[in-house]
């Protein structure tokens, strides 16, 4: 399955590369995450709680930052398992700036389902995809406002 998505913040490339470079903070950014720890400079254990339609799951599994260009992006690489199928995937992640005050917040990249997960659909899961890229860009927003 393929996952795309961009989004123009109001703020610069810098304070978005922070954001995104700090485990808590992305944490709470990011929707579903229940627990993120640390395992070394680019590597994370992470519990995520999902809503797929009818059914609730907890994935475990690890996340791993790569090709990592100082304020410019990063590939993230995420293994994942729970009761109902695996999710493995490779995603590119770019920060753009387009003004001094403005930064464009881009993923491309692709999802391998297993188990219940992948007979799922692409309609169920896509739906799913959809609303958490939007609620992760309200909560990146949310976190770059002055405080």
């Amino acid at each position: 399955m393929q996952l795309t998505g961009k989004h123009v913040v109001t703020a610069p490339a810098s304070k978005v590369w922070q954001i995104l470079m700090d485990p808590e903070t992305l944490a709470r950014i990011v929707p579903g995450i229940t627990k993120l720890e640390r395992i070394d400079d680019s590597s994370f254990l992470a519990t995520v709680s999902i809503k797929l339609g009818p059914i609730s799951s907890s994935f475990t599994g690890n996340l791993r930052m790569e090709d990592i260009q100082e304020e410019k992006g990063f590939t993230l690489k995420v293994q994942q398992n729970s009761k109902i199928g695996n999710a493995n995937a490779v995603i590119k992640i770019d920060i753009v700036p387009v003004s001094e005050s403005q930064a464009e917040v881009s993923f491309d990249g692709d999802v391998k389902l297993s188990g219940m997960l992948a007979s799922m659909g692409q309609r169920v899961l896509g739906g799913v995809v959809n609303t958490l890229s939007k609620q992760f860009f309200t909560n990146l927003e949310s976190e770059l406002e002055p405080k």
